[in-house]
């Protein structure tokens, strides 16, 4: 196929975050132990969600898919992270690395879109009654956005990864970084990447600056609305809800913008190492954490569902056990 890519190189060579074969298995056992926590706690938050109605509402719709995302977003990595750790050939193949920027790019598009929706819905909730809350956030409405956002993170992958294969890859085939990423990928390439990097930069400084200004804008109005409101404690309980939101808004775009939205030639590949730690893995770890430590209906909903499961125990044991005593 015309135009597309020619390369010669049929696999990459991935590099760990460290050389040092003493600390291969901790790492290994670490992150491990992280990915576990992603699965379980995205995993729990989505299922707790799912089975108490009292939390069908627009924000815990938006924070199920937020988890499902994490999920997706940290089995992009983890996997292939944790093999190469205990492999000899650190390696991944063409088509494999491709395909992991390609997911890479959708899920943390998609992910920053999610909180600069969840932004807008909780300005929604807080600025307006709850008769008119109910008006303009709809399923329809709620579902409507999250598409939009899984559409912006599949536009955002499909531009940059089309943009690689038309690339002359002739190597050398050895990725700076633990995944394949496209600004490592971009440096082996042996034809003119200027194109890329700017297409690069583009769309990443675009869609950081509009998620961002739709997040800056919707906590205006409500930092104005709490003002005005008389009492305390309903004072209180608006910015606890607006924190577990503010805090993973601001773990995410800092590591994501000190990767991205910076000139190729301020570009440190091991500081991006160091911080894509933290924005593949750690991020997605912390959030289920950190929308419940914080969050009253989510902790009396776990308490609820623990409670119902022990009781719809009990009879069951009492049953066992007449029968056993009758026999």
């Amino acid at each position: 196929m015309a135009g597309w890519n020619h390369t010669g190189v049929k696999e990459f060579l991935l590099v760990v975050l460290t050389e040092n074969p003493n600390l291969q298995i901790p790492l290994f056992l670490l992150f491990t132990l992280i990915y576990f926590i992603t699965l379980v706690g995205n995993g729990g938050m989505i299922m707790l969600i799912w089975l108490n109605a009292q939390l069908h509402t627009p924000m815990y719709f938006f924070l199920s898919n937020l988890s499902f995302c994490d999920i997706c977003y940290a089995t992009v990595f983890a996997p292939k992270m944790l093999i190469n750790f205990l492999a000899k050939h650190k390696s991944s193949t063409f088509s494999g690395c491709v395909l992991q920027s390609f997911f890479f790019a959708v899920y943390v598009t998609t992910e920053v879109i999610f909180l600069s929706m969840m932004a807008y819905d909780l300005y929604v909730a807080i600025a307006t009654s709850p008769l008119l809350y109910s008006v303009i956030m709809t399923q329809k409405v709620c579902i409507q956005m999250v598409l939009a956002s899984y559409l912006g993170g599949l536009i955002n992958s499909l531009t940059h990864t089309i943009g690689l294969l038309k690339l002359d890859i002739c190597g050398p085939n050895t990725v700076n970084h633990y995944f394949c990423d496209i600004p490592p990928l971009l440096r082996l390439s042996c034809s003119d990447a200027h194109n890329n990097e700017l297409l690069l930069l583009l769309f990443s400084g675009v869609i950081a600056m509009f998620t961002l200004i739709i997040i800056m804008v919707s906590y205006v109005f409500i930092i104005i609305t709490i003002q005005r409101i008389c009492s305390a404690e309903g004072r209180r309980k608006a910015f606890s809800t607006c924190a577990s939101h503010l805090t993973t808004v601001t773990l995410l775009y800092g590591s994501v913008t000190f990767s991205y939205i910076q000139p190729s030639s301020k570009y440190s590949l091991e500081q991006e190492k160091v911080s894509a730690v933290f924005y593949t893995l750690v991020i997605p770890m912390l959030n289920p954490l950190i929308y419940s430590l914080r969050n009253k209906d989510v902790k009396e909903a776990a308490k609820w569902s623990i409670w119902r499961k022990r009781t719809s125990a009990r009879p069951s044991l009492l049953y066992g056990f007449a029968n056993l005593t009758l026999n």
